[in-house]
């Protein structure tokens, strides 16, 4: 592996927020997260998890539930309003305010054409779902207690409601109550002590499962209105219940961070009769488990510990494959730092801020593996608050340091810095079609912007010493509508390349300001590209982890590309569950490929023979300890660095120095008592 002075930051205080609400999509395999800032994140659980988009959020618009409804999304919160998403543009499409206080729960019938919410004034609202929004339909019968809980019965017909010491089974059609099922406090529990029901879960069969804060989940017959059974699983409360597809299992998320498995099994081999049996309990949280998906192979938890885990069931899967294996998705697959790789900067974003970073130096040589003396310690130069309530998408810094950009989803901002002076000037006169953006980047002589726009468009600014002037926007000819996730310029500057989330590359020339190519899609979406600066290829890590490199020049794939297509990847490669999130090249080597994902740093060396798959893939320390005459024979092209807990960023500077922002997996709840329940009462 090449030597390179290298830069370890540590002082990026990036800390993801608690996880509150969690919807699984099972037709498109898309799970929708909300956290308690109020962003929303989709993964594409088809697409080796990959977390395809982003969805900024809003100061007081947290959400405490959410809802699919075929490929629309919905979600609640304790503000009292309903939004639908716009996944397209990623921001929120709409929002109604349902009039009935705090909204806790919020579901659809399985024919799509209904919403109910639970509020906090004891009514379930029903709403009509149109093709552009939603409409007031009726109330239900008015309860007493808040409506903590829903879940629609599969005919439609049916509506379970979880309250304070009950459940309450609702006709759809007349609004009426039917039945009214009483949930015990439990043994010792006093009298004064209302038992809340967090979730509840209604099957086709009409059993109705449920679960509280007296740490039970309880089963019942909803024809009847009887108990059949009830499990006591924690001491504490039971937040979260979800259950399969084939309605054969059901898990519970509790407090303490764990989270249980019920089946519907005989007692007894052969006989017939069936009951719902406690059978595994996972524990995979520090602490409440607030959201909770049950896929077709793997229960999908979230909680207050703020990380997505994906524990497959090993029944479902086939074992010793990268099915079977745990997976713990902690930070986001885009990049929130950007390096100014002239002026030795870095710009980390944050939610509702921006800091701006100097690098320090070092003085004296070292050996390989030497730490370097500090001459000069890292220095923060501005924090730059974004305005508005909305939180900040996207953020650039120029390569000059000399401007930085974010925006947000109603605004732009742009600024002018100077470093020796250590000010910000914004510019006051923008463009008015520059007024927001999913993704930014400047040219690599600062002189231009661009910003990618609605249907995957790009625009293009001019840059002057205080002034931008709109110059053009690029539009592929594709007609996609989803989001550019992914923008590359080119060092000369001729070539831009764009990414969106229908898996579609699109490259322009920036000369002749027209699309230049699309290449060949592939069914995997890119998580990073990059154009070497030398000969024009692009190179593109897609989700599934395969790696293609493409020339502009020649519009067709490269004979190392075909070369490696052809061979294959090795397979410790492919099993990697992190995709790589940035692409950069060595100037003092053209044959180098620098990549890195959350755990690892790679340098792909093009005039090496690939790995064999029966080779050592992760191989270096074993070539340090050979001797240098017989290192050649036993290398080959991945040279990979695992010496990393949480690698954010790998940038390289002008100098040819290596920026490596790591951040260490903090616990920020560990200072607390377990359980600590977020769920909080409106007063």
């Amino acid at each position: 592996m090449a030597e390179f002075k290298v830069h370890r930051v540590r002082f990026f205080d990036y800390m993801p927020t608690a996880i509150r609400a969690m919807a699984f999509n099972p037709r498109t395999e898309r799970l929708a997260v909300a956290r308690a800032d109020g962003a929303l994140e989709i993964f594409n659980f088809a697409d080796n998890y990959f977390q395809e988009k982003v969805i900024p959020g809003q100061d007081g618009r947290a959400a405490e539930a959410l809802c699919w409804l075929g490929q629309r999304l919905f979600s609640a919160g304790l503000n009292g309003e309903i939004t639908e998403y716009d996944l397209e543009n990623l921001r929120p499409r709409y929002t109604v305010e349902a009039y009935g206080g705090p909204i806790w729960s919020i579901s659809s019938n399985s024919q799509g054409s209904l919403l109910a919410v639970g509020c906090e004034d004891g009514t379930v609202k029903i709403f009509e779902i149109l093709e552009e929004r939603i409409q007031f339909q009726r109330n239900l019968d008015r309860q007493k207690g808040r409506i903590i809980s829903l879940c629609w019965h599969p005919s439609g017909t049916l509506i379970a409601a979880g309250m304070m010491d009950m459940i309450k089974i609702f006709d759809a059609e007349s609004g009426r109550a039917t039945h009214r099922l009483l949930v015990e406090r439990g043994v010792g529990a006093s009298k004064s002590r209302e038992v809340v029901v967090w979730s509840i879960a209604f099957l086709s069969d009409h059993t109705i499962i449920s679960g509280d804060s007296a740490g039970k989940v309880q089963v019942w017959d909803g024809l009847t209105g009887t108990l059949v059974r009830t499990h006591l699983v924690t001491k504490w409360d039971v937040l979260a219940l979800s259950s399969s597809q084939d309605e054969s299992s059901v898990v519970a998320g509790t407090s303490e961070g764990t989270v249980v498995q019920f089946q519907f099994l005989s007692s007894n081999v052969g006989q017939q009769d069936k009951e719902w049996v406690r059978t595994r309990t996972f524990k995979n949280h520090s602490h409440d488990v607030r959201g909770l998906a049950h896929t077709d192979t793997a229960v999908v938890s979230g909680g207050m510990d703020t990380q997505l885990v994906v524990r497959p069931l090993l029944d479902k899967v086939e074992k010793n494959t990268q099915e079977s294996a745990l997976r713990k998705i902690a930070f986001p697959h885009r990049s929130l730092v950007c390096c100014a790789k002239k002026a030795g900067l870095l710009l980390f974003q944050f939610p509702d801020h921006l800091e701006l970073w100097r690098l320090g130096e070092s003085n004296g040589h070292g050996s390989p593996g030497d730490s370097l003396p500090v001459k000069r310690k890292p220095e923060k130069l501005i924090q730059l608050k974004r305005k508005g309530e909305d939180h900040i998408s996207c953020s650039a810094l120029s390569p000059c340091g000399g401007w930085l950009a974010y925006s947000t989803v109603s605004s732009f901002r742009l600024y002018r810095l100077q470093n020796n002076t250590i000010s910000v000037t914004k510019v006051s006169r923008l463009p008015k079609d520059l007024r927001s953006a999913q993704q930014l980047c400047f040219s690599s002589d600062s002189t231009k912007l661009f910003a990618s726009s609605c249907r995957s468009s790009v625009l293009v600014v001019d840059l002057n010493q205080s002034d931008c002037k709109y110059l053009h926007t690029l539009r592929p000819k594709s007609g996609s509508s989803q989001p550019i996730h992914l923008l590359c310029v080119s060092e000369d500057g001729k070539w831009l390349a764009t990414a969106n989330t229908d898996c579609l590359i699109h490259v322009f020339n920036l000369d002749k300001l027209k699309l230049h190519c699309t290449v060949p899609v592939y069914s995997s979406c890119p998580t990073a590209i990059a154009i070497h600066p030398t000969n024009s290829n692009l190179v593109v890590v897609h989700a599934d982890q395969q790696i293609f490199e493409y020339s502009l020049v020649q519009k067709e794939y490269t004979e190392w590309s075909r070369k490696l297509q052809k061979q294959g990847l090795h397979p410790l490669w492919m099993e990697r569950d992190t995709p790589i999130t940035h692409i950069a090249f060595n100037p003092k080597n053209p044959a180098h490929i620098i990549l890195h994902d959350t755990f690892m740093f790679c340098i792909i060396d093009q005039n090496l023979p690939l790995p064999e798959a029966k080779t050592p893939l992760y191989n270096q320390m074993t070539l340090r300890s050979l001797p240098e005459s017989e290192r050649i024979m036993h290398s080959h092209a991945f040279k990979i660095c695992k010496n990393f807990q949480h690698l954010l960023c790998v940038r390289l500077l002008e100098d040819h120095s290596l920026v490596v922002v790591e951040r260490p997996l903090l616990d920020i709840l560990s200072q607390l008592p377990a359980p600590v329940r977020q769920k909080k009462f409106a007063t």
